[in-house]
């Protein structure tokens, strides 16, 4: 009875669950226009995951898989999957996993496919990470169990927390879950001392858990944005890749739900009230006109939909810089970021592009 009074409390007053703040942008977190003044890019309709390998950059396109040799050079198809990517990553010995509709394979580095993984008679649908562990087992993040992966939207505004974290033993194709009831995982990072870390979208914090996949600590709360994957700096660090952003909006919708259900039922999905890979490509989106732009020219503080943005975090999970593409830029939805041959190399999904940022511009 407390809890109730106190939810109904919190509903009046706009405080705790309620309030419909969004953290600023500040610190290390400052904006910049560091992602959009980079060196010119390369297409790559849906960019979505990248992974560095002894021979250079994978990276997903679709249903495609490129490998760009040394980490700079020009970028040739590698394998044909059929069906989009949603998640990659390398081992050791660099053999490749990839997540594509229902199925995680396994190839080796000469791009023949060595296995098939599955989990009794379930497929592996709306994979949205993958990782390997130190003892060579496969970490595997589903998303959502109630909506696929092109349903990312309706999972946030439905309050989605089906997601889950398995551990698939590769010597003997066994898989157990690690943790469930998750609000959209959407990034693994694997500690030295074998602790696993997971981005959390729509909690929008960084969890630290056990081998076992116990809850040790909430290692980063409250971002001002929904995050992607992670990946290790070479500083002992961590980056995190943050794919669209917080506004107060979308925090006051989500607390909405008559409004929410009739927004959902009656209006095309991509004008929802809901954070976007881009924006400003229609007169129909839900922010624009005069919100945005005066006189034809974009106002500083305007709102936006999307947004570019990488943030670096030291081994203490601390911010130490960032990277942004801000409301009027092109260079939104970023997915993945991994550092290789002195440079950042980032997947903007809204963007349609792979970008290297020189690590020598700094940040913040």
């Amino acid at each position: 009875m407390s809890a109730m009074l106190r939810d109904l409390a919190d509903r009046f007053l706009g405080r705790g669950q309620a309030a419909v703040t969004v953290p600023a942008l500040d610190g290390a977190l400052k904006p910049n226009n560091l992602l959009e003044e980079a060196p010119i890019g390369f297409p790559a309709a849906s960019a979505d995951n990248l992974a560095v390998t002894e021979t250079g950059l994978i990276y997903s396109s679709e249903g495609t898989l490129y490998r760009q040799g040394s980490c700079g050079g020009p970028a040739s198809a590698w394998k044909h999957v059929g069906e989009p990517v949603s998640a990659l990553a390398v081992s050791a010995n660099d053999v490749v996993a990839i997540a594509a509709g229902s199925r995680i394979l396994l190839i080796g580095p000469d791009g023949n496919e060595r296995a098939e993984l599955s989990v009794g008679s379930q497929p592996w649908a709306g994979v949205t990470a993958l990782c390997f562990a130190a003892d060579g087992s496969l970490l595997v993040a589903i998303g959502s169990a109630r909506n696929g992966l092109d349903e990312w939207q309706r999972d946030l505004l439905d309050g989605g927390c089906s997601g889950s974290l398995w551990r698939i033993d590769l010597a003997n194709g066994r898989s157990h879950q690690l943790a469930g009831k998750l609000h959209y995982p959407n990034g693994i990072a694997v500690e030295q001392d074998g602790g696993i870390i997971v981005s959390e979208a729509w909690q929008k914090r960084v969890l630290r858990l056990s081998e076992t996949g116990k809850v040790i600590a909430q290692v980063v709360e409250d971002l001002p944005g929904y995050p992607a994957r992670i990946s290790p700096s070479g500083r002992g660090g961590y980056w995190l890749s943050v794919f669209a952003p917080r506004s107060q909006l979308i925090e006051f919708v989500l607390r909405e739900p008559a409004y929410r259900k009739a927004m959902m039922a009656e209006v095309d999905k991509e004008f929802w009230i809901a954070p976007a890979l881009r924006s400003g490509y229609s007169f129909r989106e839900p922010m624009q006109g005069g919100a945005l732009k005066q006189m034809g020219i974009l106002k500083p503080w305007a709102p936006t939909r999307s947004y570019g943005l990488v943030v670096e975090f030291n081994r203490d999970f601390v911010p130490v810089r960032s990277f942004h593409s801000r409301a009027g830029g092109r260079r939104h939805g970023i997915t993945s970021a991994v550092e290789a041959g002195g440079k950042l190399w980032v997947t903007s999904k809204g963007g349609g592009e792979v970008v290297a940022i020189p690590l020598a511009a700094g940040g913040n």
